[in-house]
């Protein structure tokens, strides 16, 4: 990506550095595993251990609807701090840099907000303490991401997002390992990802040679600036729009996936309470074998080519045949079958949409902001799809089988929302 033109900057607007130098091997290998830890963080409770958490409280009849409560409101407040981290990481002039001071507090932020949903007495108090990790964890994030545009020169984006993607996967099946390993001692089922991913992000946050901000620099800060924190348009920036698209119809499908895969396996598959998280385990070993194997090949060869857009719209199609498999499962073998060429297609989207979503970004000299109102697309469905499954599930007669037909309706959207972009071939 070229740098800029200076006098095209909109007044006020700090903008990035010319194309970074190449980064090596040691970077890439302690940035792969900060963000593995970091998505470590939040797929320990999201996966198993918070639905195992609820239903501890209230039981297996209530525990679906008390669930969305509490992850509905989460993801909530994880669109509002995602961006607004993001954008107040592009104006931070700290001496530390400006993403090193937010993985900091993230990453402090968060660990109190799990520590409080692990010792939780009440569904009240889970909501409180998912409520607080996931407005720091969104810190965090907004902070890690932005590292890609900051230190990875665009000829080397498709291999650091491919090896990226394969963090997603690595963190699942760390997750339910931790998880499953500490089975019956709840409070460990979160503590153990915790320390886990908090030590991946220390040794990288204090590495990091992070950028630094002049404070002659620094972008003014508005009321106008700080609605605009939350908002791309889409008319001047209709390629960032679909790709915005895309990723939330791809994570919707997602979404619906692993919040209630604890429930399908034990309503639709007929999985014991007592095995459900070594099977989910099992399940996310299949898919990450599957996940890593596709995400840096794609990434790689996306680098190769010059391509993205092909590469997302068969990994969005992929990931529809997937949902349709487990849909259709009629055991724990067709449900591992599912998961495993669910990878297949998650890793390659992942692998090559972070390339191809900072290649469209409207403004480089806010990065961490615009990718920030990008993760609206990450975090928004993980509120609407425990809002809309209650529904869902009642007109289908409880059919969770149902329920993942439409989630693969939802990826088939996200592959045919990449057609209409144009910056990228």
């Amino acid at each position: 990506m070229e740098a800029p033109d200076p006098d095209s900057a909109p007044p006020g607007v700090a903008l990035a550095s010319p194309d970074p130098q190449r980064v090596g091997g040691r970077f890439i290998a302690l940035y792969a595993l900060s963000y593995a830890g970091g998505s470590l963080l939040f797929l320990g409770p999201l996966l198993v251990s918070l639905a195992l958490k609820v239903n501890d409280l209230v039981g297996i009849d209530d525990a679906p609807k008390n669930l969305a409560l509490v992850t509905g409101v989460g993801s909530l407040l994880a669109i509002v701090s995602n961006p607004l981290f993001g954008r107040l990481s592009d104006r931070t002039t700290s001496r530390l840099g400006m993403r090193r001071p937010w993985m900091i507090v993230g990453l402090l932020g968060g660990t109190v907000g799990t520590l409080t949903v692990a010792f939780a007495p009440t569904i009240t108090v889970v909501l409180v303490g998912w409520c607080l990790a996931q407005v720091f964890l969104n810190a965090l994030l907004a902070a890690q991401v932005a590292i890609l545009p900051d230190q990875v020169p665009a000829v080397q984006r498709g291999l650091v997002s491919g090896i990226l993607g394969v963090c997603l996967p690595a963190a699942s099946v760390a997750a339910t390992y931790l998880v499953q390993a500490f089975e019956g001692r709840q409070v460990l089922m979160f503590v153990g990802p915790l320390l886990v991913g908090g030590l991946l992000i220390g040794i990288f946050t204090i590495s990091l040679n992070d950028r630094r901000l002049e404070v002659a620099d620094k972008p003014p800060w508005s009321l106008r600036q700080l609605v605009g924190t939350f908002y791309v348009s889409p008319r001047a920036n209709p390629d960032f729009a679909w790709a915005f698209t895309s990723r939330f119809m791809l994570i919707m499908a997602y979404a619906f996936l692993v919040t209630y895969q604890t429930y399908y396996l034990i309503d639709e598959v007929g999985v014991p309470e007592g095995d459900v998280a070594h099977q989910i385990y099992l399940g996310t070993l299949a898919q990450s074998a599957a996940l890593i194997v596709a995400s840096p090949l794609t990434g790689r060869l996306s680098d190769r080519v010059q391509k993205r857009k092909i590469f997302v719209i068969a990994a969005a199609v992929i990931y529809a045949v997937a949902l349709l498999v487990i849909a259709t499962a009629g055991g724990t073998g067709g449900y591992l079958l599912g998961m495993a060429l669910g990878g297949l297609g998650f890793g390659m989207y992942m692998a090559v949409d972070l390339a191809l979503v900072v290649e469209v970004l409207p403004d480089t000299g806010s990065a961490a902001k615009d990718l920030g109102v990008l993760n609206i697309a990450g975090a928004l469905p993980f509120a609407l799809a425990p809002a809309l499954a209650p529904a869902l599930l009642g007109i289908t007669g409880n059919s969770f089988s149902a329920l993942y037909l439409m989630a693969g309706g939802c990826a088939l959207l996200g592959a045919a929302s990449i057609v209409p972009i144009r910056r990228v071939d």
